[in-house]
């Protein structure tokens, strides 16, 4: 991280996590008795559904010892998972959410209900890490597992686990109770509240909760979600699982006789649209701020609840995303600042990036975040793997890390640890102008993330002709401030699907779909090269593609125009797609 105009920025983020402490220190002190620790929970009255998608194949995994989570595998040979370290944070995430079950109640066998409630049991008994198993979203996402999948659970159950599952539940919600009061970031309050909502509803005994937590998920939901359907962080994977729980969570309330909260129906209603716009035909959103693979069956199941026929929004001018869509192409852009910093976690460096698809053929993407590891998705998340353009091979937004003198180190270690590596600071502003002409739309976009240390703003110009299936572009480099600018390199990538095979032509460079199309990329103002990418966000995991990439030096204000054109519907001579 380089310091500079971002140490003012650190330091607030140092005392505000202070205080923060302090005052939880002072909570649990202080504290009147929390309302669950002096309720049990007598009985289950529910069981939500549960939208997410299963697979009965992972019961097959489990009898054989392999437990395979974000993009990482462990082999039990026969024992607990909770015995072994955990392969990355985000595996152990996936272990202690318990959000696997479900693939154990596809199975829908005798060995499959014997297996999971031997695995709740091991966990109730005390067996793993009781610091990841409490690590706020990861406690949500626990209990409101156990609620949907308790059938699973206690189909021939004795007596002794099912008192001993349901004070697990207890302990599970007081200790969301507690977090609440003592304060945690918003997208955790967030997910601490709809898991309460569901315990509240789900559970006899404690009753009371119910009321305080859907008080706190109104306000949060009013607070985080913005009018245009997008959620503060600008992550479209959130957004996603939060809607897979606000739907069965708001059928939960009707099949108690309880009035679903306003903020909760309006919320739905505002989200389900943004992730259409999002949507590429292939049936996976747009690789921005912290969207990775999508599964597509979740998103199909989201989205039937906007209706089948429902069509995209275009403008999302809250959320900072853009959609230009004639005849088989699509192009959705980011023009959006980054995220507040309580909320950037996930957060990419990636303002005016952008993604194509010609019908289900991705043709430009963005890298997208890796499933697992923190080096790795620190690297997605930098301006350099999305689609836009990079100053000196930097971001346009400056990220937490470990850097400084020693002491600072020993703070930004323990920061990142409790929060994350958050963006300090990202583009102060950005402008955006859609225009809808005869033959074509316009979007015409700039920021200023590279102003403050190198003294350029960057514009950007898209503009789709669906007749001639051709997009253009144009990028300036302007210099901000008064007289010449010391000369930086600059690159403007365009990050290829890897179902894209390129090579150079006469005129330009030549594209191959996996389909059969045909495209060609012209530039002038800058040096054309292909260059080797990784695409972080495919299913099986990373893979090698390319990216077409301009260079160029500015030392004065300067402009690259640049055109994708599809030529034919027909095999690539010469070349074999992937």
């Amino acid at each position: 991280m380089a310091w500079g105009p971002d140490r003012w920025r650190f330091y607030r983020l140092v005392a505000r996590e202070t205080a923060r402490t302090l005052r939880a220190v002072g909570a649990s002190l202080t504290a009147s008795p929390d309302i669950l620790a002096r309720m049990r929970v007598t009985g289950l009255v529910i069981a939500p559904q549960d939208l997410r998608t299963s697979d009965a194949t992972f019961a097959d995994d489990i009898y054989a010892g392999m437990f395979v989570f974000a993009g990482r595998s462990l082999a039990a040979s026969g024992g607990s998972p909770f015995d072994y370290a955990a392969p990355s944070p985000e595996w152990a995430d996936e272990l202690y959410g318990f959000g696997w079950l479900r693939h154990l109640r596809a199975a829908d066998t005798a060995l499959a209900r014997a297996n999971a409630r031997a695995f709740v049991a091991d966990f109730i008994a005390g067996r793993g890490d009781p610091a990841l198993a409490r690590h706020t979203p990861v406690a949500a996402r626990r209990l409101i597992s156990f609620l949907c999948q308790s059938p699973l659970v206690l189909e021939g159950a004795d007596h002794t686990f099912y008192q001993n599952f349901l004070k697990a539940i207890a302990r599970n919600a007081q200790q969301l109770e507690r977090d609440l009061r003592r304060g945690v970031p918003p997208q955790w309050r967030l997910n601490a509240a709809v898991a309460l909502c569901y315990a509240g509803l789900c559970c006899d005994g404690i009753q009371p909760i119910l009321r305080r937590a859907t008080r706190i998920l109104s306000r949060e939901l009013d607070r985080q979600i913005l009018t245009d359907g997008g959620h503060r962080s600008r992550d479209p994977r959130f957004a996603m699982e939060l809607l897979l729980d606000l739907l069965p969570l708001r059928q939960s309330y009707l099949s108690r006789s309880v009035e679903p909260p306003a903020a909760l129906l309006r919320a739905v209603d505002r989200m389900l649209p943004l992730l259409r716009l999002l949507r590429h035909p292939d049936a996976s959103l747009s690789h921005f701020n912290g969207m990775g693979a999508t599964d597509a069956d979740h998103l199909a199941t989201l989205l039937v609840y906007d209706g089948a026929l429902a069509r995209p929004m275009m403008h999302a001018p809250n959320s900072g995303y853009e959609r230009l869509e004639g005849g088989r192409v699509i192009v959705v852009a980011d023009v959006g600042k980054s995220p507040p910093l309580p909320y950037s976690l996930n957060a990419g460096a990636g303002c005016l990036a952008f993604e194509m698809s010609s019908g289900p053929q991705r043709i430009v993407v963005n890298c997208g975040l890796p499933a697992s590891g923190p080096d790795l998705r620190l690297l997605a998340r930098s301006t350099p793997a999305h689609s836009t353009a990079s100053v000196a091979d930097s971001s346009s937004c400056r990220f937490l890390t470990a850097t400084g003198w020693w002491g600072e180190r020993v703070v930004a270690e323990w920061l990142i640890r409790r929060r994350g590596a958050v963006v300090l600071r990202g583009p102060a502003a950005v402008a955006a102008e859609r225009v809808e002409e005869a033959d074509s739309t316009v979007l015409a976009a700039r920021h200023d993330g590279y102003a403050p240390e190198f003294g350029i703003v960057h514009e950007r110009r898209w503009q789709l002709f669906p007749a001639e299936a051709r997009l253009e572009g144009r990028d300036a480099f302007l210099r901000e401030g008064k007289g010449r600018l010391r000369g930086h390199d600059v690159a403007i990538r365009f990050h290829l699907h890897p179902g894209i095979a390129v090579r150079g032509v006469p005129e330009g460079l030549e594209l191959a779909s996996a389909l059969g199309e045909i495209w060609v990329f012209r530039a002038s103002g800058a040096e054309i090269a292909i260059e080797e990418s990784v695409y972080f966000s495919g299913l099986t995991g990373p893979r090698r593609t390319d990216q077409i990439v301009l260079h160029l030096r500015v030392s004065d204000d300067v402009e690259v125009r640049w055109s994708f054109e599809r030529l034919a519907s027909a095999p690539m001579r010469g070349a074999t797609a992937p």
